[in-house]
């Protein structure tokens, strides 16, 4: 039978230990809440994104006008990219890195007109209405009349082309065959954002609560503090 000189000490340390757990107890709450969140659906639209590149290299920048409205210079690059994207910020880029030099060699000059190189990209299986693999990449050198807006350079080297009433973009080189930014649903909550050779990064760092390690961390220190002030109170027994 235990006396109650031998059991005064766990009962102490058990009243020190009880706010302990009392703190640890919302951070064992929290981990239930967020740690194991199901990733959301988000939407996305199925559709042809219009870029804009310097002729001597560099990054593809999303374009800020529509292709009725855009007028490259003699020496710029236009590009287009069939892809699923939930916003402009979303959007792929088209892949490959040739130059305006390399698209334009065979293109000689002539007076009164501009060469625009233009690259198509017609996305993966994946972005596909049919998921069926879509037509490759390719570049192609357009000879425009020096007013000429990046759509009728389009249209000088990728017919046919299909607009919707809303003057929406919706098919170059008749590929897709139908729709016109059809409205996707994908899984998960991780918001893609495009890299640099055409493809979707990882996400954002959006998260949907705290993380396992973090709350860990913090359960870690509240039961290291209260060990630490129980051999504090030890001592002074």
């Amino acid at each position: 039978m235990r006396t109650p000189a031998a059991s005064a000490p766990r009962t102490r340390a058990a009243r020190l230990l009880l706010p302990a757990l009392a703190l640890l107890l919302p951070v064992l709450v929290l981990f239930g809440m967020f740690g194991a969140a199901p990733a959301q659906a988000a939407d996305g639209y199925r559709y042809w994104s219009f870029w804009q590149r310097g002729g001597d290299g560099g990054s593809w920048s999303y374009a800020t006008q529509g292709p009725s409205s855009a007028r490259p210079g003699d020496g710029d690059m236009i590009g287009f990219r069939f892809a699923v994207s939930e916003d402009s910020n979303d959007a792929t880029r088209p892949r490959g890195m040739a130059d305006f030099a390399a698209v334009c060699a065979d293109t000689p000059t002539t007076e009164g007109t501009k060469r625009v190189a233009v690259v198509l990209d017609f996305g993966t299986a994946a972005d596909a209405p049919d998921r069926r693999t879509p037509p490759a990449p390719r570049t192609e050198c357009a000879r425009v009349g020096e007013d000429a807006t990046a759509g009728e350079a389009l249209a000088a080297v990728a017919k046919p082309l299909r607009y919707n009433s809303a003057a929406l973009l919706c098919a170059i080189a008749g590929y897709p065959e139908s729709g016109c930014g059809d409205k996707v649903t994908t899984s998960g909550n991780a918001h893609a954002t495009p890299n640099g050779d055409g493809g979707k990064a990882s996400d954002d760092g959006a998260s949907s609560g705290p993380s396992a390690g973090l709350i860990g961390g913090l359960a870690t220190v509240v039961l290291l503090g209260a060990a630490a002030v129980w051999q504090a109170r030890r001592r002074r027994v």
